[in-house]
């Protein structure tokens, strides 16, 4: 079987670039060069700290590795992998070319890039057991992935799900404490992508009663495109008056799901449009020339909201998604 590879581009930032450019590529743009032109791992890691004097060393050192990696270790035919955090998406294709340099992609982060023909369909983060989710967590720009997770990722790719066997795997990264974070943010994520809808409504009035406002959440049944109203006072006579839908269901919200709402909406109003699957690209242009302000959250901002006004939340939000804070040394 193929070695299969993480391309990470951006933190996931450049997954929708990947895909329309037909690429997986790196940044590292001073190490590009002359990684191209048959630098060895140790002539790019002295670059490296040429570049960056003050840099750890553990970070010139796995910079430097990872961006040789990319350009000797990595061979056509090979599978890779890279993922979306914003929409909880994995892409897989295969490598179809040698890494090239790319002067014109140099400001996307892309100054490294291999041909890659990506698969059409896209694999979502809840068809993976714990194991892979987890090996796939690190915050490594390139990383080799275990071959048993490969074998697992590419049988859900067919719709054949697979158990894995219990193995150790241990993996050296340059910073510990990147990946810990890294890895809890991606769990939180599972954790509140579990919890039913009535949880989920709930979440996002807590979030908001944290942030300030007062909430009303509307009773079940037909909502007429609002779940939830945030105001100063409550009642949504002071201003600002959010109107919040949620959305909690597998699949991208498109743009007549945005349209929809905009309807309902009162030209003072405020919008917040909720969706744990995420958004298509004509949504997020349908939000934008929108006539009344609106965001857009995906599970990922859910959750980074959450995190950063955790400790303003009150004990019914604490009770539906508890965390614990972890100190470390800095």
């Amino acid at each position: 079987m193929a070695r299969m590879w993480m391309v990470r581009g951006d933190g996931g930032r450049l997954y929708d670039a990947f895909h329309e450019r037909g690429v997986a590529g790196i940044g590292w743009s001073g190490l590009a060069a002359q990684a191209i032109q048959g630098g060895t791992r140790k002539q790019l890691t002295a670059l490296y700290q040429q570049l960056e004097p003050h840099a750890k060393p553990g970070r010139v050192v796995s910079g430097a590795s990872q961006v040789w990696r990319f350009v000797n270790e990595i061979q056509k035919g090979d599978w890779v992998i890279t993922y979306s955090p914003t929409n909880r998406l994995y892409a897989i294709g295969k490598v179809m070319a040698d890494a090239g340099y790319h002067a014109q992609w140099v400001d996307d982060d892309m100054a490294l890039a291999r041909q890659v023909q990506w698969q059409a369909q896209e694999l979502q983060r809840d068809d993976l057991s714990e194991r892979s989710k987890n090996s796939l967590g690190s915050t490594l720009t390139v990383f080799e992935v275990p071959q048993e997770v490969a074998t697992e990722i590419l049988a859900a790719l067919q719709g054949k799900p697979m158990p894995m066997q219990d193995r150790a795997e241990e993996e050296a990264i340059a910073d510990p404490l990147a990946d810990i974070e890294s890895q809890a943010l991606e769990r939180i994520k599972d954790q509140v992508n579990g919890l039913d809808w009535e949880d989920m409504q709930k979440l996002v009035a807590g979030i908001l009663r944290a942030m300030g406002y007062k909430t009303e959440i509307s009773p079940p049944g037909p909502d007429r495109g609002k779940d939830i109203v945030a105001s100063p006072d409550g009642f949504g006579f002071e201003h600002p008056r959010i109107v919040v839908e949620v959305k909690h269901r597998k699949g991208q919200m498109g743009s007549q799901e945005i349209r929809s709402f905009l309807g309902g909406r009162h030209k003072d109003d405020r919008g917040l449009y909720v969706s744990t699957g995420g958004f298509t690209k004509d949504a997020q242009y349908e939000a934008d020339r929108a006539a009344i302000p609106l965001q857009l959250w995906t599970l990922d901002r859910l959750v980074r909201a959450l995190i950063e006004h955790y400790p303003a939340t009150d004990a019914e939000t604490k009770r539906i998604v508890p965390l614990k804070r972890l100190y470390w040394p800095a």
